[in-house]
């Protein structure tokens, strides 16, 4: 529960990273917009996966998804070749795309010039630079196996838990570090009897705001009541306020 709760905290730490990580000139709202949001997801157990998709379409928003070799809830993996068509169908429907790490780890602490590397079944181990470049490359070769595209130079830490060692290691190979807004932690994790979707759906409509980058999941194991029905509101609100929505790319 701490973990889920101080994803708050590391969205407002993060926001300057953002900020970095997406300097490329960002998309300019038309003369309708009155502001620019970015929707991000990251695999999860991909629940909603069609769900989201097929509320993106209905929408016409371009978001951006974040991979790793996550479990689903088919008892598969989200980039085995099983999930090759929704990947590719989401290619083709214009999003962008970033690393998530391979093993969906923690990045802990800096020792010297290690990063020590917390797996999800409890384990750790110690990494250096190269060792974390492969852990973001390897969605990458995958991606590109299962698509014929590679992600764009773009990677999330799972929890948003960071460190220099691994920002500079990252950074060396190619990829900008990407975080949320604290205003864009949609909460689709948190424990539905204390954050109900009524809860979640009116905090995000009331504190977002022009250039703020949301994060949520396309499926969550611990949340009773998920929250991926509240995309379609969420959007249809946010669009009545005069936002408009685009995927965020990063120079190469």
């Amino acid at each position: 529960m701490n973990a889920l709760i101080s994803h708050l905290g590391l969205g407002l730490s993060l926001l300057t990273a953002c900020a970095t990580a997406l300097a490329t000139p960002a998309a300019t709202p038309s003369a309708a917009c009155k502001g620019m949001l970015y929707l991000t997801f990251d695999t999860g157990n991909m629940r909603h996966a069609d769900l989201i998709a097929e509320t993106l379409a209905r929408h016409g928003v371009k978001a951006t998804f974040f991979l790793a070799q996550e479990r689903t809830l088919r008892g598969d993996h989200a980039l085995d070749a099983s999930w090759a068509p929704y990947w590719q169908a989401r290619v083709a429907e214009g999003h962008a795309f970033g690393s998530h790490t391979w093993r969906h780890g923690s990045f802990r602490e800096d020792i010297g010039n290690q990063v020590r590397y917390r797996l999800p079944d409890g384990g750790s181990e110690s990494m250096d630079a190269r060792a974390v470049c492969a852990e973001l490359q390897r969605p990458d070769t995958r991606f590109q196996e299962l698509t014929g595209r590679r992600l764009d130079p773009l990677w999330r830490a799972p929890g948003g838990r960071t460190t220099p060692n691994t920002l500079a290691a990252a950074q060396a190979c190619g990829y900008r570090h990407v975080g949320w807004a604290a205003a864009g932690f949609l909460g689709d994790e948190l424990p539905s009897e204390t954050y109900p979707n009524s809860l979640l759906l009116k905090r995000a409509l009331d504190r977002l705001k022009d250039g703020d980058i949301i994060m949520a999941h396309l499926g969550i194991w611990s949340r009773k009541d998920p929250f991926a029905p509240m995309l379609d509101p969420l959007i249809a609100g946010l669009k009545g306020k005069g936002f408009c929505f685009a995927a965020r790319r990063a120079q190469p």
